[in-house]
């Protein structure tokens, strides 16, 4: 794929299509596109701190390195690549793999600076934000078991828990999630852990993942104002709608903050776990309901309409959930015959209704080849993956004594699961192959 190739997509289409597609081809594409140095060897965009001590321990330490609108709520980086890996070794990794990979993640520290570099003021995410997180059927391959304290349920455990099909659950050995407002720093980062490059922006790339991982499954995404009514055949989406629903999300009072889902303690201390889902969107069927419909089941039946606006933003960083509708849900519903999602996930807050899984990803799905489907990249950290579990579980109809019909439910019943996922995401020191018991063999 070429700009000469495009025939006239302009540029956010185009590189979608090339992070989607993804290889070499697709990143000297996005370089031409996105713009770059005369030479290869030049760095295109910012590149990471001499001294990687900088850098935080928590992988998850997003939130100062991402672009926050005029009301503080996080803006999630454009384009998204989500590469579920498993390890090509026998038994428990050896010290040499270990040496790799960590190796390898330190050129893309080098290489990229952390998103935003830490600019409160940036517009855009001129960097890379990453995790790496291990499953619990990577740990089985241990004598050692995980501490007790860290709540890394089984994909199947959950899915059942929530009233799936357990038939649906992922057993990839990791995931490594790359997200950037360009595309070519997501195929950058992606080539060069890869070994099908030499230097990455200005780096020399001194190990890669080939050969201790192999990568089992792609996903891609993209997340942003008008994206989904660009990249959707879906004609009623409102044109500036961040998500394929047609509403923002992610307000402030409605993340918990990261210390909130941080393991604090134990060998694990800094850690978080990460609960990682595809799912299908029935748009049709939802944009069948009118405005005033779709802004009661995906908010609340107590969200004055005007306040709401098109797609929310009118709301600035307020979602307008009160523990006065949270305790009333059920009573209203009875009067409206509509439950809102946004009511209904609150219920799950903890006491202090504070919420306890903080979203990551939104993405409407890029690399779906199945005609008519909508594919979403859902994934969010907690502290422990039973706080996901109990906020998912909040949003089937069954959990409420009410009469309202599954179509007037919140969003469930326009949700399909395809897969679902669970890992532990170690802090930094530990995020090569680690060991349940990291420190203490």
């Amino acid at each position: 794929m070429s700009p000469s190739d495009s025939r006239g997509l302009d540029r956010r289409e185009f590189v979608k299509a090339a992070v989607a597609i993804g290889g070499t081809s697709a990143l000297s594409a996005c370089l031409d596109w996105e713009g770059g140095a005369a030479a290869a060897k030049e760095p295109e965009f910012p590149q990471g701190p001499s001294d990687l001590s900088e850098l935080p321990r928590r992988q998850h330490a997003w939130g100062r390195y991402i672009v926050r609108d005029a009301h503080g709520n996080t803006v999630l980086p454009e384009h998204q690549v989500l590469l579920f890996l498993d390890y090509q070794g026998s038994g428990a990794p050896s010290g040499a793999d270990r040496e790799t990979v960590e190796s390898a993640l330190r050129t893309l520290d080098r290489a990229y600076q952390r998103g935003t570099g830490g600019d409160i003021a940036a517009s855009i995410n001129q960097g890379l934000v990453t995790t790496l997180g291990y499953s619990p059927t990577y740990f089985d391959r241990f004598e050692a078991d995980l501490p007790e304290s860290i709540d890394l349920q089984r994909p199947e455990a959950v899915l059942s828990a929530v009233g799936e099909d357990p038939e649906k659950a992922d057993h990839y050995d990791a995931l490594l999630v790359l997200t950037a407002d360009f595309g070519s720093v997501l195929l950058g980062a992606e080539e060069a852990l890869f070994g099908e490059v030499d230097t990455v922006n200005g780096v020399e790339v001194s190990a890669t993942l080939d050969g201790v991982f192999e990568r089992s499954e792609r996903r891609t995404g993209v997340v942003g104002k008008g994206l989904p009514a660009e990249k959707l055949d879906e004609e009623r989406i409102p044109d500036h709608a961040p998500l394929s629903m047609g509403f923002k999300s992610g307000f402030v009072d409605s993340l918990p903050s990261e210390d909130a889902v941080t393991i604090s303690g134990g060998p694990f201390d800094g850690a978080t776990t990460q609960a990682v889902s595809r799912l299908r969107i029935d748009l049709g069927r939802w944009y069948d309901n009118d405005d005033a419909a779709r802004k009661d089941l995906m908010f609340s039946t107590e969200h004055p309409h005007g306040d709401i606006g098109e797609t929310g933003e009118p709301l600035g960083g307020d979602s307008g959930v009160t523990e006065e509708m949270v305790e009333t849900v059920e009573e209203r519903s009875h009067h409206h015959d509509r439950i809102g999602h946004t009511a209904k996930t609150a219920t799950a807050r903890n006491d202090d209704f504070e919420p306890t899984i903080l979203r990551r990803s939104e993405g409407v799905a890029t690399d779906v080849a199945e005609e008519g489907v909508t594919g979403f990249n859902f994934t969010s950290v907690q502290e422990g993956i039973e706080d996901f579990v109990e906020t998912r579980k909040a949003m089937n109809p069954d959990e409420y004594d009410t009469d309202v019909a599954d179509a007037h439910h919140g969003i469930v019943d326009y949700l399909e699961t395809r897969s679902r996922a669970t890992f532990l995401i170690p802090p930094r020191e530990h995020r090569a192959l680690p060991t349940p018991r990291p420190g203490t063999e």
